[in-house]
């Protein structure tokens, strides 16, 4: 990986874990002392980092982290809803036995990290479960948008926070799915994903209200 490239993996990285949180302001001199690097490698990433749309660059008044509001949470589930269908389907047709003994194997670490209370392993693991049918799609193009819209979703879920009450629900689809994958049901693996994306929606943004209350009534 080069220097530019692993600049802006870092930073994405920061973004997904809530170290850069979202709507954050973003200094060259903070970003490079915090990498170890000197502003044009930081600078290129950033611009790169503005084409994904995670980070906002305003003219005079330097860089932040992408911020949000509630449609924009809603638009980036749908969307990520609708991609992910169709790589689910991609998925059912072309996915190998090696392939669902990889998932069965990253399903099982999860759930053994969920018990373990080790809820931000839990939570990376379903990201290479998903990526892993994703991949098995074949579909470059889709992946990387999906790729980039997990890195927001991760830093909305560590900022609105995630616990057994979502992981519950998370094991079950998972086994779910890897049974339609498993008997090749390009439906029924549809549907399960479709179904997994728009819970994982309400439950974020039910978490998103609850905050925003709490925080109206503080304020009262």
């Amino acid at each position: 990986m080069t220097r530019l490239a692993d600049i802006g993996q870092q930073i994405r990285d920061d973004i997904a874990t809530g170290h850069l949180a979202l709507g954050a302001r973003l200094t060259i001199d903070q970003l490079a002392g915090r990498y170890g690097a000197s502003h044009m490698p930081i600078r290129e990433a950033l611009r790169q980092l503005q084409g994904e749309g995670l980070v906002v660059l305003e003219q005079n008044r330097g860089a932040r982290v992408r911020g949000f509001d509630r449609p924009f949470v809603v638009n980036l589930f749908d969307t990520r809803s609708a991609i992910e269908v169709v790589l689910a389907r991609q998925a059912a047709r072309q996915c190998t036995a090696v392939q669902l003994a990889g998932l069965q194997t990253i399903e099982a670490d999860r759930h053994r990290r969920v018990e373990d209370g080790d809820f931000a392993a839990a939570l990376a693991l379903n990201r290479r479960f998903h990526q892993l049918i994703n991949s098995a799609a074949h579909n470059p193009q889709a992946v990387a948008i999906v790729d980039q819209h997990w890195v927001l979703i991760a830093a909305l879920w560590h900022r609105y926070g995630y616990g057994p009450d979502r992981f519950a629900g998370v094991s079950s689809d998972h086994r779910n799915l890897l049974r339609a994958l498993s008997a090749r049901d390009i439906e029924a693996t549809a549907a399960i994903m479709n179904a997994h994306v728009i819970k994982a929606k309400y439950d974020l943004l039910e978490r998103m209200d609850t905050a925003l209350g709490a925080a109206s009534a503080a304020v009262a």
